[in-house]
């Protein structure tokens, strides 16, 4: 039986030009199957706590009552031997994962749904959430912790809590190399024809509003697009 790992990038496109900067090397990664959607009306143990090298975050290896193991995004405040359901009216316990329109406005949440029943795609990360804010007919209005505002469908599931937080430290210029992440030089090192920020004799300041490497106005300037 084969095993599957994840594919190194470098930050290429399929034509081999560099799409995202400073990307390359790290270390061979088994990547490890997530279950985003979970069994419905079966209840579930927490078996055992993994890591997994592809997240910031530890991963719970579940058992269900009819004996099937899978692995799904760890919760905070959840120990080993607590039992968790999936289901559309569960309690309002943490782990437990239910349709958006049951869970109580002002409640936390993350793995949650764009489309129902097609798997969690928002806050996903370590020590990521949203939160339930109001409620319309066929919508919940749901806040990130950036301040944004999303509408999503009623009939979405959603789990009850915060995305286990994971604090690590990158102590030394390795632990970056190990990941995957090369390093950034500064534009004011570089050659007038390489960055806006580039060339001058000795060291020289910028001399204009700090921009990236193709003119874009990094502080301050606002990237979102409006609607």
């Amino acid at each position: 039986m084969k095993k599957k790992f994840s594919t190194k990038k470098n930050g290429r496109n399929n034509l081999g030009k560099i799409t995202v900067r400073h990307r390359g090397g790290g270390v061979k990664r088994k990547y490890i199957n997530i279950d985003f959607v979970r069994k419905e009306n079966i209840f579930c143990k927490i078996e055992k706590i993994n890591y997994d090298p592809n997240r910031n975050c530890k991963i719970f290896r579940v058992l269900y009552t009819n004996g099937l193991r899978k692995n799904i995004i760890s919760i905070n405040n959840i120990k080993l031997g607590d039992k968790i359901i999936k289901k559309k009216n569960a309690k309002n316990n943490i782990g437990n994962c239910k349709i958006i329109k049951n869970i109580p406005i002002g409640t936390k949440i993350c793995c949650l749904e764009l489309i129902p029943n097609k798997g969690a795609k928002i806050a996903r990360s370590s020590g990521c959430y949203v939160k339930v804010i109001s409620r319309e007919s066929k919508y919940t209005l749901i806040k990130f912790k950036s301040g944004n505002t999303k509408k999503i469908n009623n009939n979405c599931y959603a789990t009850i809590g915060i995305v286990k937080i994971e604090q690590k430290k990158i102590l030394k210029a390795g632990d970056k190399r190990r990941m995957g992440i090369r390093p950034t030089v500064r534009g004011v090192a570089m050659n007038p024809i390489d960055h806006p920020h580039g060339g001058g004799e000795g060291k020289t300041s910028t001399g204009r509003h700090p921009v990236s490497p193709w003119g874009i106005k990094t502080k301050g300037y606002k990237t979102k697009r409006k609607k």
